[in-house]
């Protein structure tokens, strides 16, 4: 038989996430954004199940290509735009829209030749200050777009550095607000982390309107993560796991007092201890610096992770277990996140925490040699 990992993604809690984003921002179209190949969930195992979506926001021509190929006829957004001028011949065949955050995507339109004039997205840099124009040229970059026949619509958008924390968003929504006031075109301003915590507020100075204007971007949150974890687990937003990494028990060992465990005798046993052998490892794509302590599920019932982690095993704590009056063995089902099939459930957020990282990472890191489960309800 195979070796036991395997991933699995659930396109009920997919459907459910999307629907999670629409009840909090009615008026406004979704995308869902399916960059990094759907945050390692796969493009083509998400899109039946997001397929409900105004649209698709990515990174990569291969990936609109891919959903393309699937018939998605909708808009496709290129959320960093195009990165060489022949890039847009692409763009014209596949009727794709893209971001425009810089003079030199400007200077492309400017001397690409189409008979389909661009629905791009005007990006500011409201303090992220990674990509976008700066409110001082933003205007300019507007003024030059709108002059050029290559360019139909130009909508408006920026990206948020602080949605998920204490600082917030008033300061990057009062640039916003003043570097496009008056101009025409559609508003994208959400991530994930705004949709969730910040989406029904009203804008500096309008009692209506609100930062979910027309578009949002909804990222991680599709994904059933909590993009302001700990404050907020995916549970207390209403948002389910879309993705089970599970394995097997593909050995046991009985520990005395004294006896340690894995490279470099990290863990040592206060006592005696029984201990199971994962068939997961960093090759997998498993966080190498997850400590003593990872949670983990074995047969349903929450335990930890001993030792350090190896390329193609870990070893997890069995007395959990064996307290519960249970006999875990060879076979026996690990979770290293998602649903066990006992119906209990490990949050990714609290596996990438333990590791000092986040679950977007775990996600888009797991490993090409882990199987994916074909896909069902």
């Amino acid at each position: 038989m195979p070796r036991p990992i395997l991933a699995t993604v659930h396109p009920l809690a997919l459907r459910h996430n999307l629907q999670a984003a629409r009840l909090r921002v009615p008026d406004a179209r979704v995308w869902a954004v399916v960059k990094a190949n759907a945050y390692g969930h796969g493009i083509e195992r998400v899109f039946d199940a997001l397929r409900g979506a105004d649209g698709f926001a990515l990174l990569d021509l291969e990936e609109a290509q891919r959903l393309r190929a699937l018939d998605w006829r909708g808009p496709i957004l290129l959320l960093e735009g195009v990165f060489e001028p022949r890039d847009l011949e692409l763009c014209s065949r596949l009727g794709l829209w893209h971001t425009v955050h810089c003079t030199e995507q400007i200077d492309w339109l400017a001397a690409h030749k189409t008979q389909q004039p661009h629905r791009v997205f005007l990006k500011l840099n409201s303090g992220m200050n990674r990509l976008g124009f700066t409110p001082s040229a933003f205007r300019n970059a507007w003024a030059r777009l709108n002059a050029l026949p290559q360019v139909d619509e130009i909508s408006l958008m920026t990206h948020f550095s602080d949605a998920d924390g204490p600082r917030g968003i008033a300061h990057q929504v009062a640039v916003f607000e003043d570097a496009t006031a008056d101009l025409p075109g559609e508003r994208t301003l959400c991530n994930s982390a705004a949709i969730l915590r910040h989406a029904s507020a009203p804008l500096r100075g309008e009692g209506v309107s609100q930062i979910a204007a027309d578009w949002v971007r909804e990222g991680i949150a599709l994904y059933g993560s909590a993009p302001d974890f700990p404050e907020h687990s995916a549970a207390d937003w209403g948002l389910q796991p879309a993705m089970t990494l599970s394995s097997r028990l593909i050995g046991v060992q009985h520990l005395l007092a004294g006896d340690t465990v894995g490279y470099g005798s990290a863990f040592r046993a206060d006592g005696p201890l029984r201990i199971g052998v994962v068939a997961c490892g960093y090759a997998d794509g498993y966080p190498r610096h997850a400590p003593t302590g990872t949670p983990v599920l074995v047969d349903g019932v929450r335990t930890r992770v001993v030792g350090r982690v190896s390329m193609d095993m870990i070893t997890v704590d069995l007395s959990p277990l064996d307290a519960a009056g249970l006999t875990p063995g060879v076979g026996s089902e690990v979770v290293l996140w998602g649903h066990s099939a006992r119906g209990t459930t490990l949050a990714a957020d609290e596996v990438a925490r333990a590791a000092g990282t986040i679950a977007y990472e775990l996600f888009c890191a797991v490993a090409p040699r882990v199987p994916f489960a074909p896909l069902s309800d």
